[in-house]
């Protein structure tokens, strides 16, 4: 008999470029739905996380001051229980901060 239980898994990234290659690694190599998936700030204030990446740096190392730096990114998704395994390696190897479930 299968497991047919689900997980809401959460993690938290320090930069947005983090988060959404997370997002991409449960789309493409677990197989979780986009609509499955959610992002928001940590932080009550809308935030691109707690470090400059991706767009926020220049080619000359200079960082953007216009990006609001407030805190991390957290990305959710409810998934199967038998893949709680697999997504919290995937998490571990984008540099999560934090990884729980419920």
């Amino acid at each position: 008999m299968s497991d047919d239980s689900t997980t809401t898994i959460r993690a938290t990234f320090k930069t947005r470029e983090a988060a959404d290659l997370a997002i991409e690694h449960l789309v493409q190599q677990h197989g979780i739905s986009r609509p499955d998936i959610f992002v928001q700030p940590v932080a009550s204030e809308n935030s691109t996380g707690s470090a400059p990446s991706g767009g926020d740096v220049r080619r000359d190392g200079d960082v953007r001051t216009d990006a609001p730096l407030g805190g991390e990114i957290e990305v959710s998704a409810d998934i199967a229980s038998q893949k709680i395994a697999a997504v919290q390696r995937s998490f571990g190897n984008l540099d999560a901060i934090r990884v729980s479930g419920r």
